[in-house]
C-alpha cells in the first residue's frame, strides 16, 4: 500500500513538472530506456540497491550512465531523486502510471480496455464514443488482450472495474450460489 502512494506521489510530481506532449513522450521513452538497461544488467541493479556501496559512488555510477545516454536534464535529475531516497525500485511502476496521470492532468480520463479477441478498428471507435458521451470528456484508451475473459471486455478506471466478460458473470453466480 505504501509504495502505491509513493508511486502516486512521484508520478504526481514529475507530470506538474512536464511542460507539454513533447517533453511527456521524450521523457516518458528515456526513463524506459532506463528501466530496460536495468533489467538487461541485474549486476548493475545490485550496485545501485546495495547498502554496502556509498551514496555518493551510486550517484557519480548513475550520472555516468546518464551523461552517456544523453538524457535530458529532467530525466536525469528524475532519476537522481529517486536514487537518493532509495525508491529507484519504484521507477517501473512510475512509467506505468505516468500516461494515466499525464492524461488526466490534460482533463482526458484513462481505460484500461481487456478483451478476449483484439478489437476492431470499428469496435475501438464505438467504445470510445461511448465512453466520451459517458463521461463527458475525452478518454484515452489502452487495450489488451486477456483469453480467460471467454467472452465479452473488461473496462477498468483507476480502482473501479466494469465486468462484462463471461468470466465474471460466472463469478457473481458463483457467488450467489454459495450465499445460498
Amino acid at each position: 500500500m505504501r509504495s502505491q502512494i509513493l508511486v502516486k506521489r512521484y508520478t504526481q510530481g514529475l507530470v506538474n513538472a512536464l511542460q507539454d506532449e513533447k517533453e511527456f513522450t521524450a521523457v516518458g521513452q528515456e526513463l524506459a530506456g532506463f528501466v530496460k538497461l536495468l533489467s538487461e544488467r541485474p549486476d548493475l541493479t545490485d550496485v545501485l540497491a546495495s547498502p554496502f556501496i556509498a551514496a555518493k559512488k551510486k550517484n557519480q555510477i548513475i550520472k555516468d550512465i546518464l551523461a552517456a545516454s544523453s538524457f535530458s536534464e529532467k530525466t536525469s535529475r528524475f532519476i537522481g531523486l529517486l536514487l537518493e531516497h532509495g525508491r529507484l525500485h519504484l521507477l517501473g511502476n512510475i512509467l506505468q502510471a505516468l500516461p494515466v496521470f499525464w492524461h488526466e492532468r490534460q482533463g482526458v480520463s484513462t481505460f484500461e480496455v481487456s478483451s478476449v479477441v483484439s478489437l476492431t478498428e470499428a469496435q475501438k471507435e464505438n467504445l470510445k464514443a461511448q465512453l466520451e458521451r459517458v463521461e463527458r470528456r475525452p478518454v484515452y484508451l489502452t487495450y489488451k488482450v486477456e483469453p480467460e475473459l471467454v467472452a465479452g471486455i473488461s473496462l477498468k478506471k483507476g480502482n473501479v472495474v466494469y465486468d462484462a466478460s463471461i468470466k465474471g458473470q460466472l463469478a457473481k453466480l458463483k457467488e450467489k450460489i454459495c450465499e445460498g
